[in-house]
């Protein structure tokens, strides 16, 4: 709901309990600039030339980056500013950039963001209050189940003046909601004066970030421009950013022709997922004479989890023992060996490669927060570290598999003919997938799962059917992906809460319902200090893994980037991020990289 109300009665109201903030603040209160200037991991004096064109895969069909049908163009965070910037050199801290002033009840009632009034839409028209309010309302309005529900904790928004905006909480407990609120896109309220916000998808909107959008070929091709009068140009969360005149992003249907699109110069700048087209796919003589440039980023990030999600919402995977006994059929090892190259850890936690994750056995603070659930949990949960089946990489998996034949004979599950059975019903059951490059992962998974009489059928979808049916939980065991913060919060809720079980288009791909995490995660959410969160943290970690929500496959600790030589980039690379946007085209290499392939000219 939006309200208005006028300064003099918020002031009275609130002037007991306000902390403020001029530049930035955080979770714990610490931020690492006090006065900042620029960020230490961008050039400041970086010039702003050159065009450059970028890949996606799949294709789009509507601009509207809050979209809760169809699928958005890329590149739309490039056109909205926001109310505050992230730092990628630190946890998570936000700095002003819509917002020069945060305005923060110490008792975490209310947060008040008093905007900069030389911020503007790409049109020169003002950036208001009433913008912020109408941008937050249609956010709710949105259908969007993870736009709404990260925004739940919010009772109300308040335009106290032109420019000041009051957010009110239904509670005080979560401390991390003024960040939130801090990160969400600013759309223009005048615009939408005579239309429906998202109502012509393709239709371009008027925007206020430092690109705007210049041409539009759906699904195919999106055309952005830097704006030479953008606001917030020498502003110092942008100084030394945004430093390319012209991105188009390309998009293509399948990652192996993308990647010979990129060998043959028609974009720029990939990061690479696969390990086998890391070691193998870029061998050629740009590369050999250094007009192709690989490089890892090492980075701090945590893994998040990326493995084989089981729809517990299906019979077969209602039961947790079926869940641990498939874990025993995936062969990281020989993955990781015969299909990678050595590359890949495997993950271990929903949190792994950060201090959130958890390890050993329960320690005396986590032990406190899991007391109170002890009964709706495994017992081993309280006296035994969480491993996973380790194999061997020779392939040899049949000395793992009695522990899972026990499991699967306890749930009921007999043999007949080589065959699993319950109740007269073979175990078949589908994985779906969008990559056709996971099929080398799930073939062998298939073959080890057959060992134990399953039957596993694969099947590969093209990106629209694929998030359709994704987006209706119609699917029995997909590879998904649940990306992590170092802050985790709100979006947890959207992840494993009971709520969002059944709620179609949220990312509760395994369809948990269970009491003991939705606790946790509120505990989470209302944690009143970083320490508490942690151990929170690590507790809801513990619980999802013995759960065996997922089969969890592996992740890369550095980022692998590949480029044409044509750019530079600080010294200084953020642990959290790899500082792209703070890259420039480098003019004495990019004259003589046209020299030799002259198709690279953008212009």
């Amino acid at each position: 709901m939006v309200r208005i109300l006028g300064l003099c009665l918020l002031l009275f109201a609130s002037a007991i309990a306000e902390t403020f903030s001029d530049t930035g603040f955080s979770f714990t209160g610490e931020i690492k600039y006090k006065n900042l200037k620029h960020f230490d991991y961008v050039n400041p004096n970086a010039p702003k030339q050159g065009s450059i064109k970028l890949y996606e895969i799949g294709s789009y069909d509507t601009l509207n980056p809050i979209a809760a049908k169809g699928v958005s163009a890329a590149g739309l965070e490039l056109f909205y500013d926001t109310l505050t910037v992230r730092s990628e050199d630190e946890p998570f801290s936000e700095y002003g950039l819509l917002a020069e002033r945060i305005q923060r009840d110490v008792d975490n009632y209310f947060v008040i963001f008093h905007l900069n009034k030389a911020a503007t839409f790409h049109d020169g028209s003002e950036v208001s209050a009433f913008d912020v309010a109408f941008s937050f309302q249609t956010l709710m309005d949105s259908q969007n189940p993870l736009i709404t529900r990260y925004y739940q904790d919010v009772e109300d928004v308040v335009v106290v003046d032109k420019w000041t905006v009051r957010f009110n909480f239904k509670n005080n407990q979560n401390k991390e909601l003024p960040l939130i609120l801090g990160q969400m896109q600013i759309f223009p309220k005048k615009f939408y004066e005579n239309r429906s916000f998202g109502e012509n998808p393709l239709e371009i909107p008027l925007g206020g970030g430092p690109y705007k959008i210049v041409a539009v070929d759906s699904g195919k091709k999106i055309e952005y421009e830097l704006v030479e009068n953008y606001w917030a140009r020498n502003h110092p969360t942008r100084i030394g950013q945004f430093n390319f005149k012209k991105i188009i992003y390309e998009y293509y249907k399948d990652d192996n022709v993308a990647l010979e699109a990129f060998k043959a110069g028609a974009y720029d700048y990939r990061q690479e997922s696969s390990a086998k087209n890391w070691a193998l796919g870029y061998a050629s003589s740009a590369l050999e004479k250094g007009a192709i440039i690989k490089e890892e980023l090492a980075h701090s990030l945590p893994s998040g989890m990326q493995g084989f999600f089981f729809n517990t919402r299906r019979e077969f995977f209602a039961d947790r023992r079926v869940r641990e006994a498939l874990n025993y059929a995936f062969n990281f090892e020989w993955s990781n060996k015969n299909l990678f190259f050595s590359q890949y850890t495997r993950t271990k936690s929903y949190f792994d490669n950060s201090p959130l994750a958890s390890f050993s056995v329960p320690l005396e603070k986590e032990r406190e927060i899991l007391e109170p659930f002890r009964s709706q949990l495994p017992h081993e949960l309280f006296t035994q570290p969480f491993v996973l089946p380790e194999h061997n990489a020779s392939g040899n998996v049949r000395s793992l598999f009695k522990e899972a034949q026990r499991l699967l004979q306890e749930a009921g599950w007999s043999y007949k003919g080589g065959k699993l059975q319950k109740n007269g019903k073979p175990f078949v059951f589908e994985l779906l997938l969008v990559s056709p490059a996971m099929e080398r992962v799930a073939v062998p998974f298939k073959r080890n799962l057959g060992i134990l009489g399953i039957e596993m059928n694969i099947r590969t979808l093209d990106m629209t059917q694929y998030i359709n049916r994704v987006r209706s939980f119609d699917y029995d065991m997909i590879v998904g992906v649940v990306p992590q913060s170092l802050s985790p919060g709100n979006e947890q809720r959207y992840f494993f809460s009971s709520s969002a079980a059944n709620e179609q288009g949220s990312r509760n791909y395994a369809g948990i319902e269970n009491p003991t995490i939705d606790a946790l995660i509120e505990k989470i959410i209302h944690a009143p200090t970083r320490e508490d969160m942690v151990d929170y943290t690590r507790a809801l970690d513990r619980v999802l893994l013995w759960e065996y929500y997922v089969i969890p496959q592996y992740h890369n600790r550095s980022f692998r980037i590949a480029y044409w030589n044509r750019f530079a980039h600080p010294k200084i690379t953020p642990l959290y991020g790899t500082g792209f946007w703070s890259w420039w085209i480098e003019s004495d290499k990019e004259e003589l990289l046209l020299k030799t392939y002259p198709k690279l000219r953008r212009e």
